[in-house]
């Protein structure tokens, strides 16, 4: 699951590479049957909300947060209220949730993640060239030492000691440990989609 609704507005995103991958996979059904009639005011609430945010309630509301107390769901918006906190620039933690999300193919979060950025009008041709960020001349040295970092914790739950030193030559502790939050954080929506075979919303879907 992503944040619960913490964006404000629809919008259609130009189909990218990565959506190759979420227009297959979003057509899988769910381990579980999505709750369309949720019981509890609150629940009702949140899912009117999501509606009038995103033009439709978000699966992961249907499957997964339908089922628990609210103060789960609470938890997951929690996370993204957080990234609000970050002194990173918000191109750079979006770069980082999207690639983590790319490394762990969860469809939802790539598409979800794509729909934010081109809301917050960031520079579509990065989240395009992802795959090739080492070689792209779009990405900055410090955006291409963290993306390195990000790759290696990703894949491997580890880090060379070389990559983390690279890392420092561009940003400050706090700003690493912001790098750090932003990949274990997003593990928690990847995996909560992925072992929910829950796919794409196709919030991000070409017209």
């Amino acid at each position: 699951m992503k944040p619960m609704l913490s964006k404000l507005s629809l919008s259609i995103c130009p189909i990218s590479s990565s959506s190759v991958v979420i227009l297959i996979n979003c057509k899988m059904e769910t381990f579980l049957p999505p709750i369309e009639k949720p019981k509890g005011f609150i629940m009702k609430l949140v899912y009117f909300f999501s509606r009038r945010q995103f033009g439709k309630v978000l699966t992961p509301l249907k499957v997964h947060s339908a089922r628990l107390p609210l103060a789960f769901g609470m938890f997951y918006g929690k996370v993204s209220q957080l990234d609000k906190k970050l002194v990173l620039p918000k191109e750079t933690a979006m770069l980082i949730r999207e690639q983590v999300a790319r490394i762990n193919i969860c469809t939802f979060c790539i598409d979800i993640g794509r729909w934010a950025a081109n809301k917050e009008s960031m520079n579509e041709a990065k989240f395009e060239a992802l795959a090739q960020y080492s070689t792209s001349p779009l990405y900055t040295d410090a955006e291409r030492a963290a993306l390195d970092y990000v790759l290696e914790l990703t894949k491997n739950k580890k880090v060379n000691q070389k990559t983390f030193d690279h890392l420092t030559n561009f940003y400050p502790e706090r700003q690493i440990c912001e790098i750090v939050w932003l990949v274990a954080s997003e593990h928690i929506y990847n995996i909560t989609n992925i072992g929910l075979n829950i796919h794409s919303d196709m919030l991000c879907d070409c017209k």
